[in-house]
């Protein structure tokens, strides 16, 4: 019988730059500036953690992860200007590879064939990975200037400059004790996390549980403001029960935080999650005491809470996100906010998941901010939350 790891299947440069430049969506196709900006930028976030690291030698643990990360990174947007350039990424990688030991011209070219069979491991930057790095910023610096010059069109520059970086990429990844190819499984990981090839929906995270116990499917909450002694509140009701608690802005500054609560209608339809919701219609799974205590307590509910408040903060500097539209959402608002779920079942929901909710629950947001009133309607079925107006 064959094993997992009779069958594994080495990444091959090849493989990898079909796959990463399916997310290259950027419309200025025929421009080497932005993936020139990204390269250099990454080099930038590598040497940062490197600094982070000396600073922080035994406070910092996410050192390891964070040189695999940003050499993935480093390794997109190499392969980027390549295609944008008209060069393929397997020539760069051979010539740059070559230098350090034989490449077979007859074999499809793996990641792992740029590399030494056996990685030595270090959890410290060393003073060699230091200078390698400083020489491949330089490095890419030059391509820039070269760029800015106008020498690279019609001429080998950019070949010859590409392979001395990524020569330096295979030097600097070797000082760590870093494979190329765990840092481009990652990336592609990462990437179609966030930008995927088919959008595929998941099903309900509580798809498991008790029919009784599940959240909604679908479901209507209307929502307005109404003066009580003075003070504006707002209220939510659904089938003609108000529901929840009157809510104001709890700010010095009203900033109509008071309806927030469709960012949580927001989660419940498109990612099928929301603690908040289930407390508020009395749906925790009791019948899996550990899922109830976990998943559906109180530390949920304030990791949720924390979450919306804190992309509150994010979207009043970026009108709400009202210029938006799907796939421009920050990648690292939808990261901070993978951390936040960290352990929780939401932590499965991918990025691209996270970004719909997030934008539809602005959208209906930015409605009730315009007419004071609406009515929600909640779709789990199709991931969708809309609202209409509330006479």
């Amino acid at each position: 019988m064959m094993s997992e790891s009779d069958s594994f299947s080495p990444l091959t440069v090849a493989d990898y730059a079909s796959r990463a430049l399916t997310t290259d969506q950027r419309s200025d196709q025929g421009s080497l500036s932005f993936p020139l900006l990204g390269l250099f930028g990454e080099i930038g976030s590598l040497l940062s953690e490197v600094k982070k690291k000396q600073r922080d030698r035994t406070s910092y643990v996410g050192y390891a992860g964070a040189v695999v990360e940003e050499l993935g990174d480093v390794l997109w947007y190499l392969n980027t200007v390549a295609a944008r350039g008209g060069l393929q990424l397997e020539s760069i990688m051979a010539t740059a590879g070559a230098a350090s030991r034989p490449i077979d011209p007859q074999e499809p070219l793996t990641l792992s064939a740029l590399q030494p069979a056996i990685m030595h491991r270090s959890a410290e930057p060393t003073s060699e990975f230091e200078r390698t790095l400083l020489r491949l910023a330089g490095e890419v610096g030059l391509l820039v200037a070269d760029h800015e010059a106008g020498r690279l069109i019609g001429s080998t520059i950019l070949a010859d400059r590409l392979a001395t970086i990524a020569h330096s990429l295979i030097k600097a990844a070797n000082e760590a004790g870093v494979t190329l190819e765990a840092s481009a499984i990652k990336n592609l990981a990462k990437i179609f996390d966030r930008w995927p090839r088919e959008r595929i929906y998941p099903d309900p995270l509580d798809s498991g549980a008790e029919p009784e116990e599940q959240l909604p499917r679908t479901l209507h909450v209307e929502i307005f403001e109404r003066d009580v002694s003075g003070i504006t509140y707002v209220f939510q009701r659904c089938n003609g029960i108000n529901i929840g608690d009157r809510l104001t802005d709890n700010a010095m500054r009203d900033d109509d935080y008071r309806f927030h609560d469709v960012f949580h209608f927001a989660y419940l339809a498109v990612l099928t999650w929301s603690p908040v919701v289930r407390t508020l219609f009395r749906l925790k799974r009791k019948s899996a005491p550990r899922i109830d205590e976990a998943e559906d307590g109180a530390r949920a509910i304030l990791i949720e809470e924390g979450i919306t408040t804190w992309i509150f903060g994010q979207a009043v500097n970026l009108n709400f996100f009202a210029e938006l539209q799907r796939g421009d959402l920050p990648f690292d608002l939808l990261k901070h906010v993978r951390q936040f779920v960290a352990g929780y079942e939401a932590e499965k929901c991918p990025l691209w998941l996270w970004e719909e909710a997030v934008l539809q629950g602005y959208a209906a947001f930015r409605f009730l901010r315009q007419h004071r009133r609406g009515r929600l309607l909640v779709d789990m079925n199709n991931h969708r939350l809309s609202i209409e107006a509330l006479s």
